[in-house]
C-alpha cells in the first residue's frame, strides 16, 4: 500500500517559469466521490491507472499501475465523462524537494497549482518566492473536482 502525502498551492507569481519543461498531461476519472477516486492518465508518453483512497489531513492511500497507453486512451476517450483535467506540468527541485507546477489548459485555463509531496504531514520545508496562498485541503482544487466544477465556470471572487 502506498501512501501520498502532498501539500497544494497557488502561485504567487512567474519566478517559476523557463526552470523546467512541461509534460502535457491528460486525466479522466471513471469513479469521483468521497470514498475513493479511479483515475486514468496520460502523462507524455506514459499510461496510468491510479486509485486513492478518502482524503484525511494532507494524506490518503495511493495505488498506481502503469498501463499501455492505447490502453489509457481508449478508456479516456469511451468510459470517463467530460470534461477531462488537460494539463503542463513543471517539475523543480528547490531545496531538497520536488514541486510539481500544474498550469492546467481547456476548461480549467487560467488555474496554477503547485504541489509538493512530503514523507510526513509535518516535514519541514522551503518556500520557493513563487508559491502563494496554500489550498490543501480546499475540495475545488481537487483534480476530480475541477471535472465536475470547471475553473472557466467558477465566480470571479471564488478566482
Amino acid at each position: 500500500m502506498g501512501r501520498e502525502i502532498e501539500r497544494k498551492f497557488l502561485l504567487a507569481g512567474d519566478g517559476w517559469r523557463g526552470l523546467a519543461e512541461g509534460i502535457e498531461y491528460r486525466q479522466g476519472y471513471l469513479c469521483a466521490d468521497r470514498a475513493r477516486t479511479v483515475r486514468v492518465r496520460l502523462a507524455g508518453d506514459r499510461g496510468f491507472l491510479t486509485v486513492k483512497g478518502p482524503t484525511a489531513g494532507a494524506g490518503r492511500d495511493e495505488y498506481e499501475y502503469e498501463i499501455p497507453v492505447a490502453e489509457a486512451r481508449m478508456m479516456l476517450d469511451t468510459l470517463c465523462p467530460q470534461p477531462q483535467i488537460e494539463k503542463k506540468r513543471y517539475t523543480i527541485a528547490f531545496r531538497g524537494h520536488l514541486w510539481e507546477i500544474d498550469e492546467f489548459l481547456g476548461s480549467n485555463q487560467g488555474l496554477v497549482l503547485a504541489e509538493i509531496e512530503l514523507a510526513a504531514e509535518d516535514e519541514p520545508f522551503a518556500r520557493p518566492e513563487w508559491i502563494g496562498r496554500e489550498v490543501t485541503g480546499d475540495a475545488r482544487y481537487y483534480n476530480a473536482m475541477l471535472c465536475r466544477q470547471p475553473y472557466r465556470d467558477w465566480p470571479d471572487a471564488d478566482k
